[in-house]
């Protein structure tokens, strides 16, 4: 079967150009070997979270894309960027939408009992950009090891208790099960009464972000009712619930406009003919499949998603071989001291392209005509210390398709 994108990769990125792809009427198969980064998604969409406190986003993000030439972003610039995330905004129509608060990032409180900075804020979060400290109760619940309401809650200034509910007393319960038990009516009762019993005056409550994977909105609305208080979701460790929120939107949508989905499929090989990728083989011993297209973006991610990798002297990009930004001697790739604050070199490595996102080879040409790269497999972007990850993603994913379709 023959296809007009292949998307390699299931992350942010790869979903994103997906949608982009079958949104303008293209024939779509998206391949990966599992879910992609959504499953460690931190819960808002970071676009510059290393911006100055209160800098408006259409205004200081422009000016650093000046004194970043060579980053994702400026292959765009801000309009392109902005551009992107309206559309992944429109995949979330209310009352379970993305959106800013602000002009700029707000401060989402977490699970560490920190705040992070970030730009898009779903709605069920919203609340948590305006923490009232005095009138807010945190809540756990025993046996969930993922959130410690009472830590999280001295780092906040606020309270903290952990729910006793019999139906989960004395298990291991983890973020997905209890996702799914929200779900259930006569379970939120329970937790609702017992919210209730350990108020003392407060009016806002923080749940760690585990209010189910269909409709969380209607299970925060539930919530808010038996309980007379403002209901909010708290970042916490993965494996991250608002992340399959995400996965099963795309997923959704992508199946709808006709996409083909091959999940816990891992590329093996991308096949070349002269100047052009020309198929992806798909190895399932002792059954090799090909599938053809004629265009292709590769949004693999970094090492956690296979789309770098590394040994004891080298790293590498697996599929093809693509050159790297640099080739660094392996005592080069981390500073001595982990967390002393100076960039890891490691971080800075990725893919080179061209200005429509095309991998370049080494002599500076592009690598294939109808190859693009997405994500953080591009190369001049530091996503951990910029916080930008998923802005980079779903605005590359974006651009590389709408570049695929127009060659």
């Amino acid at each position: 079967m023959r296809y007009d994108l292949i998307v390699i990769g299931m992350g942010l990125s790869g979903l994103m150009s997906a949608k982009t792809a079958v949104d303008a009427g293209a024939k779509v198969l998206v391949v990966g070997k599992g879910t992609g980064g959504l499953c460690l998604f931190t819960s808002g969409i970071d676009v510059m979270g290393a911006l100055p406190a209160g800098a408006a986003m259409g205004e200081a993000l422009p000016r650093w894309i000046e004194r970043h030439p060579d980053h994702p972003y400026a292959k765009m610039g801000w309009e392109g960027v902005r551009e992107a995330l309206e559309a992944f905004a429109a995949l979330f129509p209310p009352p379970y939408g993305f959106a800013p608060e602000g002009e700029g990032n707000c401060l989402l409180p977490t699970g560490a009992g920190t705040t992070r900075p970030t730009y898009l804020v779903p709605a069920t979060m919203r609340s948590a950009c305006r923490l009232e400290k005095e009138r807010t109760l945190l809540v756990g619940f025993q046996g969930f090891r993922d959130f410690y309401a009472e830590y999280a809650a001295a780092g906040l200034k606020c309270r903290g208790e952990n729910l006793a509910i019999p139906e989960i007393a004395g298990r291991n319960n983890s973020a997905t099960s209890l996702a799914r038990l929200l779900e259930d009516l006569p379970f939120r009762e329970q937790v609702a009464a017992e919210i209730v019993r350990r108020l003392r005056g407060e009016t806002h409550v923080g749940f760690p972000a585990l209010l189910g994977f269909r409709n969380p909105m209607e299970i925060l609305k539930d919530l808010e009712d038996r309980t007379g208080t403002a209901i909010f979701e708290i970042p916490i460790l993965p494996p991250s619930v608002p992340g399959m929120r995400i996965f099963r939107r795309f997923r959704q949508h992508l199946i709808a406009r006709g996409a083909t989905f091959l999940l816990g499929s891992p590329v093996s090989r991308i096949l070349r003919n002269g100047p052009s990728c020309t198929a992806v083989e798909i190895l399932h011993p002792p059954v090799t499949q090909v599938y053809e297209a004629d265009r292709f973006v590769l949004a693999t991610g970094r090492f956690m998603g296979g789309g770098l990798c590394a040994d004891e002297e080298t790293m590498r990009e697996p599929l093809l071989g693509l050159p790297l930004s640099a080739s660094l001697p392996r005592e080069h790739w981390f500073e001595r001291s982990f967390l002393e604050g100076r960039e890891h070199a490691i971080h800075g490595v990725g893919v080179v392209t061209d200005g429509d996102l095309r991998p370049l080879d080494g002599a500076g040409r592009p690598y294939a005509a109808n190859l693009w790269i997405a994500g953080t497999l591009l190369a001049h972007q530091r996503w951990i210390d910029e916080k930008s990850r998923e802005g980079i993603e779903i605005a590359t994913g974006y651009r590389a398709a709408r570049k695929a379709l127009a060659s």
